[in-house]
């Protein structure tokens, strides 16, 4: 006698294997993951302090909504903007209109001139994110080879090298002698406006 019911089919490994492929997807698979910029930001000041800061310590950099870069109000190429920034921020030679500079001691290296610069970025806000970072990019390049020649010269290694072998005393000091000063701010309708 026949039966008119369907064969059965035996589904209880079906969830093991589904369970397998899960797992085999979520440990091959990569995530894209965002990186951001490395920055220490300020503490939170209970007080307002008014800082007076001179027109000559300050390096404006403007980007506009279409990407296009200004330096001191003059129009400039991103691959320009890394030797202007590192000769505004060293002033080597004491040039009156870059920043002036003041006598501080450092440990390691005594008495020095350090600079009272400031490199102030300001976008619009349609200026696209990867020139964002781009101009980001070249002013911390120009800050790392201040200090990695300065440390060559005065410790024979790169300033990279100091950090990964945790010479936290050299490291400071070359910090003191080119503090990474960047202010970003936000668009002002003036700026705005100019497009």
């Amino acid at each position: 006698m026949k039966s008119n019911s369907a064969p059965e089919i035996n589904a209880g490994s079906m969830a093991d294997i589904a369970f397998l492929l899960l797992v085999f997807f979520l440990v091959t698979t990569t995530m894209d993951s965002d990186l951001g910029l490395f920055r220490k930001l300020p503490q939170v000041q209970d007080e307002q302090i008014d800082i007076v800061v001179h027109a000559r310590n300050v390096l404006p950099i403007w980007v506009n909504a279409n990407d296009e870069l200004m330096l001191k109000g003059e129009p400039i190429e991103i691959t320009e903007l890394k030797v202007k920034a590192k000769l505004f921020i060293a002033n080597p030679q004491n040039v009156l209109d870059l920043p002036e500079k003041k006598q501080k001691f450092v440990p390691l290296f005594g008495e020095v001139q350090v600079s009272k610069q400031i490199v102030s970025l300001q976008s619009d806000n349609e200026t696209s994110y990867g020139m964002y970072i781009q101009v980001q990019n070249e002013i911390a390049k120009a800050y790392n080879e201040l200090r990695d020649e300065l440390a060559q010269e005065k410790f024979g290694e790169s300033f990279s090298r100091l950090k990964e072998t945790g010479q936290k005393q050299k490291v400071d000091a070359i910090k003191m002698i080119y503090p990474q000063r960047i202010s970003e701010a936000e668009p002002n309708r003036r700026n705005l406006a100019r497009r």
